[in-house]
């Protein structure tokens, strides 16, 4: 091991630059996760999801739903079999996301990706069983829709909790980002422009 480390270690007049280069991604990544409010992610706040500026439409439709009383966004979009799943996927997820906001790939219209559109078929069963057990949507899933053999529950339910118009222009007058919400400056700005 000892061997391999010393291997691994830079010459030592390049010790320098090296230390140097290191700090300077270090300093990068915890600006980074700074400036995004990268701790925010972590909680299930609704507010959170207005961190993106594409999520607008999707939060102010959710806040007039019936959903608003009993389900915040990770009840619906994120697993709920084990912790370590549920942070796994929020991360996974949000990598993605952060990905195509900083890249600037962001869709006008949200659609949910395959491992999306099969948690919230699982949640929907899991918080909707009682009523669910006669009409046999407890079983169906993600395979059965591709193969028609069935619907997943939004196919009929199109208007919970999002509402069928989707877009950032949907919602324009809406009160986004709510004061005190976690939203980083930069983004305010930009949303001040886009207006």
């Amino acid at each position: 091991m000892k061997k391999l480390l010393n291997k691994l270690r830079p010459p030592s007049n390049w010790l320098f630059y090296v230390n140097s280069l290191i700090a300077f991604f270090v300093g990068i990544f915890i600006y980074a996760l700074y400036v995004s409010n990268a701790v925010s992610y972590l909680s299930d706040e609704p507010e959170t999801c207005v961190n993106c500026h594409v999520m607008r439409s999707e939060y102010a439709t959710w806040q007039h739903s019936s959903h608003r009383e009993v389900a915040v966004c990770n009840d619906c979009h994120v697993p709920h079999n084990n912790v370590f799943n549920k942070y796994y996927f929020k991360a996974k997820d949000g990598l993605r996301h952060a990905t195509m906001f900083t890249f600037r790939m962001e869709p006008q219209v949200i659609k949910m990706q395959e491992a999306g559109q099969e948690v919230v078929q699982k949640n929907c069963q899991g918080c909707h069983q009682n009523v669910n057990r006669d009409v046999g949507l407890l079983n169906v899933s993600l395979d059965d829709k591709r193969h028609g053999d069935s619907k997943l529950c939004w196919d009929c339910h199109r208007e919970v909790p999002h509402g069928r118009v989707k877009g950032l222009n949907s919602v324009p007058n809406s009160i986004v980002p709510l004061p005190g919400s976690p939203v980083s400056n930069f983004i305010q700005n930009l949303n001040t422009k886009i207006k």
